[in-house]
C-alpha cells in the first residue's frame, strides 16, 4: 500500500507538468505494446552484448530508452522542489545527465545473455490515469524477476514513468530519495556533477 500511496503523490504532479520532449514517430499505440517493444531491444543488446561492448550497448539503447520512458519528467519528480529553483540551462543539463545514466545503467546491468526471455502478464489501471503492465525476467535456473512498469498517456503517447521492481519497490522513490541527499548538500549543479560521474563510471568498465 505504501508504495501507491507515494505513487498517488507523485502522480499529483503529472496532472500539472506537460513533457516538452518529442517522441519517436513509431511510438507503440498502446503500454503493453510500449514495454514489450522495450523489452525486444533489451534481448536484442544483451544477445549482442559482448559483440557491441558497453559503449555499444549504450548507442543502441539511447533510442530505445528515449522512445520508451519520459525521462524529463522523471528527473523533475526525483528532483523534487530543487526543479523549480533551477534555471533553464541548469534544466537542460539535469536532463542529459539523468538519460546518460538511465541508459548507462541499462548497458551496465544488461551485459550477457544465457536463455532469459520476458513475459507481459497483463495490464490494470493505477492511480491518477496510469496503467500498470505486469511483466517478468525469466532466467532459466532461477526465479523469476516481477517487473511492474507504471505508464501514462502523454500527449497521445503512452510513455513509462517508474518501474516497481519484484516486492514492489518503486525505482523512482530510491532514486528521489538518492537525489535529494545530494541536492540538500550540493544543489543542482553537484546532482549534475554526480549524475555524469556515475555514467562516466558505468561506461569506462
Amino acid at each position: 500500500m505504501g508504495r501507491f500511496r507515494f505513487l498517488a503523490g507523485v502522480l499529483s504532479l503529472f496532472m500539472i507538468v506537460q513533457a516538452s520532449a518529442p517522441w519517436g514517430a513509431e511510438a507503440a499505440a498502446n503500454p503493453s505494446q510500449v514495454v514489450s517493444r522495450f523489452h525486444d531491444g533489451l534481448l536484442d543488446i544483451m544477445k549482442n552484448a559482448r559483440t557491441l561492448g558497453v559503449k555499444g550497448r549504450y548507442e543502441s539503447l539511447a533510442p530505445r530508452i528515449k522512445e520508451s520512458f519520459n525521462l524529463r519528467l522523471m528527473i523533475q519528480v526525483a528532483a523534487s522542489s530543487y526543479w523549480k529553483k533551477a534555471d533553464p540551462e541548469q534544466i537542460e543539463k539535469l536532463v542529459s545527465a539523468f538519460t546518460r545514466l538511465s541508459i548507462s545503467s541499462y548497458a551496465s546491468q544488461f551485459n550477457d545473455f544465457s536463455g532469459q526471455s520476458f513475459e507481459t502478464r497483463g495490464e490494470k489501471p493505477g492511480p491518477q490515469k496510469t496503467t500498470l503492465v505486469e511483466t517478468r525476467i525469466i532466467d532459466p535456473g532461477s526465479d523469476p524477476v516481477e517487473l511492474i512498469y507504471v505508464t501514462r498517456l502523454f500527449k497521445g503517447q503512452w510513455r513509462i514513468i517508474d518501474v516497481l521492481v519484484d516486492s514492489g519497490i518503486s525505482e523512482l522513490a530510491v532514486r528521489r530519495s538518492e537525489y535529494r541527499r545530494v541536492l540538500r548538500t550540493k544543489g543542482i549543479e553537484g546532482l549534475i556533477k554526480t549524475l555524469n560521474a556515475k555514467a562516466d563510471q558505468l561506461l569506462s568498465n
